[in-house]
C-alpha cells in the first residue's frame, strides 16, 4: 500500500507539467491560465496538509489513505472529462487536496512499511516517490500520443484508486501501535498541537524546509533554461534535467543504504549538505560555460537529494507517533510558504535580468538553510 501511495504522490508532482500543453489546447486557454492552475495546486497544499495531519492523528490513517486515494481518482476522472476552464480548475484543486492528504499520511506510515531505522525508511521511501515522478512524464507522454488526454487520465484515475483498495488489507490499529524509533517525548502522551507549537525543534525543522524547498524547486524549474543559456542544446538540457533527478534519487538511495553511519548525527549530515548546496549554487551563479553548467546540475542532485528525507526522519524521531500526522502537517504548512514564495521572487527577478542572476536568491535561501541546520545540529 505504501509503495503504491508513494508512486502515486510522485506522479502527482509531475502530472500537471506533463499534461499542461494538451490540456491548454483542449480548453483553449493561454499560459497565464495554465500557470494559474499550477499555482492553485501549490497554494492549496499549505492549508490542506496541516488539516490532513489532524485527521491522520485524531480520526485514523486508514481514513486518510482511502479518502485521499479515492478523491485523487475522482479528480483525475473529472479533469479528463473537463471541457471548460472552471471545471479543470476545480479538478486541480481536488487533485491538490487529495495529494496533500496522501503526502501527510504516507510520510507517517513509511517507517512502518520499511523497517530498519527512520532515516533508512524515509530516504528509501522518497526514492520510490522519485521513481513515480520520473516515470510519469515518460509513461504519460507515450499514452497521450497513442490515445489522447481523456484516456490517459482515465487510466491514471484507475491507478490512483489502488492505495484505497490495498488499504482494506492493512491492519491499521497494529500499524499505529507499532513502535518506531525512540522519541524524545514519551510515545504514549498525546499532548496535542500545543506541544508542537511550543517545541523549538519543530520550528527549526519547519524552517529547514522553508529554506530547502526553494532550492529543489529552482533547479526543477530553471535548470533547462540555465543550461540553454550556457550553450547547451535544448534536447541535451532536457536530458540533463532527467540526469539531475536520477542522481537526486541515487543520493537518497545511497543515504538509505548507509543510514547506520549517520545514525544520531542526522542534523550534522544535513548541515554538511546545506554547505555543499551553497557551494554548488555559488559556482552556478559565478561560473560560465557548458562544462561548468553540466557539472553544477549533477552536483546539485547529490547535495539536494538526501536533505528532505533526512529532515523527515529527524522530525518523526523527535515526536511520539501520536503527534506524527500533525507534525508533518505543520512542517509542510510553514515550510510550504518558502517553497512557493521564494521561487516566485526568483521568477520575477529572472524576468528583469537572467535566470543565472536570479539564482542569487537561491543562494540566500541556501545560506538561511546553513544557519538553521547549524542551530539544529548544536
Amino acid at each position: 500500500m505504501t509503495i503504491a501511495a508513494l508512486l502515486l504522490t510522485g506522479m502527482g508532482v509531475a502530472l500537471l507539467g506533463t499534461i499542461k500543453l494538451p490540456l491548454a489546447r483542449r480548453l483553449e486557454i493561454d499560459e497565464a491560465r495554465v500557470g494559474g492552475m499550477i499555482s492553485a495546486f501549490g497554494f492549496a497544499l499549505i492549508p490542506v496538509i496541516p488539516t490532513a495531519g489532524f485527521v491522520t492523528d485524531l480520526v485514523g490513517k486508514q481514513t486518510v489513505v482511502m479518502a485521499g486515494s479515492v478523491l485523487m481518482a475522482i479528480s483525475l476522472g473529472l479533469l479528463g472529462r473537463a471541457r471548460t476552464y472552471p471545471i479543470a480548475f476545480l479538478s486541480v484543486l481536488l487533485f491538490s487536496a487529495a495529494w496533500s492528504s496522501l503526502v501527510n499520511v504516507i510520510n507517517v506510515l513509511t517507517p512502518l512499511a520499511f523497517p530498519g531505522g527512520t532515516t533508512f525508511a524515509t530516504n528509501l521511501g522518497n526514492v520510490v516517490f522519485g521513481v513515480g515522478a520520473f516515470v510519469t512524464p515518460l509513461a504519460a507522454g507515450l499514452v497521450l500520443r497513442r490515445t489522447g488526454l481523456s484516456v490517459a487520465l482515465g487510466v491514471l484515475a484507475c491507478l490512483a484508486a489502488l492505495p484505497a483498495v490495498l488499504a482494506l488489507g492493512v491492519d491499521f490499529p497494529v500499524a499505529s501501535a507499532t513502535s518506531g524509533p525512540s522519541a524524545s517525548v514519551e510515545a504514549g502522551a498525546d499532548a496535542g498541537f500545543a506541544t508542537l507549537i511550543g517545541d523549538r525543534a519543530m520550528w527549526l525543522f519547519a524552517f529547514v524546509l522553508f529554506f530547502y524547498g526553494p532550492l529543489e524547486a529552482s533547479m526543477a524549474g530553471w535548470a533547462t533554461t540555465y543550461l540553454r543559456d550556457q550553450g547547451v542544446s535544448e534536447t541535451r538540457a532536457s536530458s540533463l534535467l532527467s540526469v539531475f533527478w536520477l542522481i537526486f534519487m541515487m543520493a537518497r538511495l545511497v543515504t538509505a543504504l548507509t543510514a547506520r553511519l549517520i545514525a544520531g548525527h542526522e542534523a550534522v549530515f544535513v548541515f554538511v549538505l546545506a554547505l555543499a548546496s551553497t557551494l554548488v549554487l555559488s559556482v552556478l551563479y559565478m561560473g560560465r560555460g557548458r562544462a561548468v553548467a553540466v557539472g553544477v546540475v549533477c552536483a546539485a542532485g547529490v547535495s539536494f537529494g538526501p536533505v528532505f528525507p533526512t529532515l523527515m526522519a529527524m522530525l518523526l524521531n523527535h515526536f511520539p507517533p501520536t503527534l506524527h500526522g500533525r507534525a508533518v502537517g505543520l512542517l509542510f504548512g510553514i515550510g510550504g510558504v518558502g517553497w512557493t514564495t521564494i521561487p516566485m521572487l526568483m521568477g520575477a527577478y529572472a524576468r528583469r535580468s537572467s535566470v543565472q542572476r536570479a539564482f542569487a536568491i537561491a543562494i540566500a535561501s541556501a545560506l538561511g538553510l546553513c544557519v538553521v541546520t547549524a542551530v539544529l545540529a548544536l
